[in-house]
């Protein structure tokens, strides 16, 4: 299943399951029906009879409010050769806030303090329910499904000091969507193409076979330090091709298109707008 969060015309936010090029609303009045729906941990929504066309609405964000957006820091050995930092031992871990999550075809807004601000196409996981210590070899039972994150940075702060989560979080730095895949129909998430292009310039073309630290792995870690709960995203790093990593670097200019297209998953669009 396709899970999607959208806005009607009269301006109501509702969530469901797309069909196709149709909708099915979920029922309910919850804020966030595709988080309520994880955390009840329901075998099958409950789903309107109706349904509407994707075509008569706007897409948002799948999720509107998880708990937490973990980011996983240089897991593609060529992205930590091309941002010269070793790879490490562990993941490197960081938190983007959750006011910066941006839905599809919505601007990247870049005011004029994130400076150096960059792109990055990757693939996220959606947790299904509460674990602490899991094991690697339990990980499915902790995955919902997957989406795509654009994990949009202003280097210019972000390596300013050793903490990333302020250069990460600028309102709109967390494109996400359009939609959560189930986990069923992701048969093996280490082996999807993964591309962005760059006002049709393809920036990165790569696959998530080459993570270093595996979905299994990146549970297991986390799990360790921090109780993960149902809604958290974790997402999975990006690989290499970024606007930081070439000579000379390439930063976001003023109304660019920015796709992340990942097997299985979808398409992500978003235009950038330089805000002063």
């Amino acid at each position: 299943m396709k899970f999607v969060t959208y806005l009607q015309h009269d301006g109501v936010r509702r969530s469901g399951v797309l069909q196709g090029d149709h909708i099915r609303p979920l029922t309910g009045t919850a804020d966030d029906a595709v988080l309520a729906y994880i955390r009840s941990g329901a075998d099958h929504p409950a789903l309107e009879t109706s349904s509407l066309a994707l075509a008569d609405v706007r897409l948002l964000a799948p999720l509107q409010s998880p708990p937490r957006i973990f980011g996983i820091g240089l897991n593609y050995v060529e992205h930590a050769a091309e941002s010269k930092m070793k790879v490490q031992e562990v993941p490197t871990v960081f938190l983007k806030l959750t006011s910066s999550i941006a839905g599809p075809d919505e601007d990247v807004l870049i005011p004029s303090n994130a400076t150096q601000t960059d792109y990055e196409a990757e693939l996220a996981v959606v947790i299904s329910k509460p674990g602490h210590r899991i094991a690697a070899k339990d990980w499915e039972q902790y995955v919902f499904g997957y989406t795509i994150v654009n994990d949009v940075s202003a280097r210019g702060v972000q390596l300013a000091t050793s903490q990333w989560t302020l250069g990460k979080s600028f309102p709109t730095f967390t494109p996400m969507g359009p939609v959560i895949v189930t986990k069923d129909e992701v048969p093996d998430p280490h082996a999807l193409g993964i591309k962005l292009t760059l006002s049709g310039e393809v920036m990165q073309d790569a696959n998530t076979c080459d993570l270093i630290f595996k979905i299994p792995a990146l549970l297991e870690y986390l799990s360790s330090i921090v109780p993960l709960e149902a809604g958290d995203i974790i997402s999975t790093g990006t690989p290499p091709g970024v606007g930081l990593g070439r000579n000379p670097p390439r930063w976001l200019k003023h109304n660019e298109e920015m796709i992340i297209e990942i097997e299985r998953i979808g398409t992500l669009k978003n235009r950038t707008c330089v805000a002063d």
